[in-house]
């Protein structure tokens, strides 16, 4: 009797890696999630307004990002990080100059066509009422960080000689963080890039002036 040929022997499979693979890019996601954010703030954005932008299922929202606030936190960092690489406005020479380099970076983000309108700090501190404690907490601590920037540097402007001597720092870092959540606010209602600006012109008219030759001098080269 001819022999049957016996089958070759399978390969073995190959051995899978441990641990289910993320099947999406988790950076691409938090940025979806970033513009939602930005577009309906924290308590307007639904979790499927959220997994449908970032094309994930609600378990994978929840596996990458913890939950929706920690998601939104994370969404806050990339925006901030965003923002200070675009205008890091205190390597300006003068306070002045820094404040009005800021204002006005402001005044054309706040109304770019390439992103949802206004600022996403600002419209949260507005949309967030329902949040824990945790969450009001940490935005608090974010608008306090801002702030104290703005005094800092104000306050270098003091020590520099291109701030009035006796100017109180902390008052004006307020005043200015006060113009530029109202310019969030109009730009979300539409008003246009030109009147933000003008804002931003007469809200710098109102800055200290030094008075002196040397330092007068200073300011107006820096501007």
């Amino acid at each position: 009797m001819k022999k049957i040929p016996s089958a070759p022997a399978k390969a073995a499979a190959p051995k899978r890696p441990r641990g289910r693979p993320r099947s999406f890019d988790r950076d691409q996601a938090l940025q979806q999630a970033m513009e939602v954010f930005w577009a309906k703030g924290f308590e307007g954005a639904s979790l499927m307004d959220l997994t449908e932008a970032m094309n994930i299922s609600p378990p994978s929202l929840y596996a990458a990002f913890g939950d929706k606030e920690q998601l939104f936190l994370e969404a806050m960092e990339r925006y901030q990080k965003r923002a200070g690489e675009s205008c890091p406005y205190c390597d300006e020479p003068t306070a002045r100059a820094a404040l009005e380099k800021l204002l006005l970076y402001m005044a054309h983000e706040l109304t770019s066509s390439e992103h949802p309108r206004g600022c996403l700090m600002a419209l949260a501190a507005a949309t967030s009422n329902g949040a824990s404690d945790r969450l009001k907490d940490a935005l608090a601590a974010k608008r306090m960080a801002s702030r104290a920037r703005l005094k800092s540097r104000i306050e270098r402007g003091i020590k520099e000689g291109d701030v009035p001597a006796g100017t109180d720092a902390g008052a004006l870092a307020d005043f200015y963080s006060t113009i530029m959540s109202g310019m969030s606010l109009q730009a979300k209602d539409g008003v246009s890039r030109k009147s933000l600006v003008a804002t931003v012109n007469n809200a710098m008219a109102l800055f200290p002036q030094v008075a002196g030759t040397r330092a007068a001098k200073r300011v107006a080269e820096a501007a």
